[in-house]
């Protein structure tokens, strides 16, 4: 509606009255109306379902365990709507679909007449195949490139710049978070490389299929989303040459927490625990995986059940 942000206003000014706007993006604060509003308003970001929330929306047979409503989280995700259609994968598929196309279709292509749909799905498609792996404007634009989805012309530059463009399109939309890095012992934001991680599982599951092998990005995601939830600000942490998956600060506290499906492995846990043994602070500092077993402690580097640490 042109020039809505008038009429809420003259509505502040006139009546003695609470004002309660919602809408699907970031757009809604952007030029005239957060100009107009400007230190009258107070933003409240929503996120699909924790699984928390979820174990309690949903009505689960006395049969179903912990574990088989945690599987049906990471396949359906935490949109709320899916209820009405009790887990049926084609229903559940369907409603997501028509979510995405009114959010790309409308959200985004509606307010970047330059963007091209086609583009803006093979981008969507790379990030969704690549939650958890580090990447950049430009890798991603040289991977589309060499595949023929980006013409670069003269300049090397322009699929980078084209990428970027679009993702900051795709965070405006509040369909993906970027996280940058963050130097552990140096104590910086570092400029290049981050992580992209999808608002909810469910759209990466619709998009791509559901496969047993994409479990532990998956779970990061799930992790990622949960701090967040959690107040806390997330990065991507780098020491020296190795990385934690996260490090969430708030202004008084700070997590270190790596996140893996199974611990079993000595090679694996040997992986997970070096970059939190490399950290010279004391900070907390966590292991979530999948394993149920009765050791919760590598040298004070608690190792936890994901499930427990999302609903505590």
């Amino acid at each position: 509606m042109e020039h809505c942000e008038k009429a809420i206003e003259s509505f502040r000014l006139d009546f003695d009255v609470d004002i309660y706007i919602t809408g699907s993006n970031a757009y809604l604060l952007s030029t005239e109306f957060s100009t107009l509003l400007s230190g009258r308003y107070v933003e409240i970001r929503m996120l699909p379902l924790s699984f928390k929330e979820f174990l309690t929306f949903y009505e689960f047979g006395p049969s179903v365990t912990l574990e088989e409503k945690f599987q049906r989280y990471l396949q359906f995700g935490g949109m709320p709507v899916l209820r009405e259609y009790q887990f049926n994968e084609a229903r559940s598929n369907q409603a997501l679909e028509g979510i995405y196309s009114t959010v790309v279709l409308r959200d985004i292509l509606q307010r970047n007449h330059q963007a091209h749909q086609g583009m803006l799905q093979k981008i969507i498609l790379f990030l969704c195949s690549n939650i958890g792996s580090i990447t950049s404007p430009n890798s991603i634009g040289n991977v589309l490139s060499n595949k023929g989805d980006i013409q670069t012309g003269k300049s090397k530059n322009v699929a980078g710049k084209t990428v970027d463009k679009y993702i900051s399109m795709l965070r405006s939309a509040f369909i993906f978070y970027s996280v940058g890095r963050y130097d552990v012992k140096g104590k910086q934001l570092l400029k290049t490389l981050g992580k992209n991680y999808i608002i909810d599982m469910g759209f990466r599951n619709m998009l791509l299929g559901y496969r047993d092998a994409d479990h532990g990005h998956i779970i990061e995601n799930i992790v990622f989303l949960e701090l967040i939830r959690r107040d806390y600000r997330v990065y991507i942490g780098k020491v020296g040459e190795t990385e934690v998956d996260f490090v969430a600060e708030k202004p008084n506290d700070k997590l270190y927490i790596q996140v893996t499906e199974s611990m079993q492995s000595p090679e694996t846990r040997e992986r997970e625990l070096r970059p939190l043994r490399m950290i010279p602070d004391n900070y907390e500092k966590i292991i979530l995986s999948m394993d149920r077993n009765y050791i919760n402690s590598y040298d004070g580097i608690k190792s936890l059940y994901l499930i427990d640490w999302l609903l505590s």
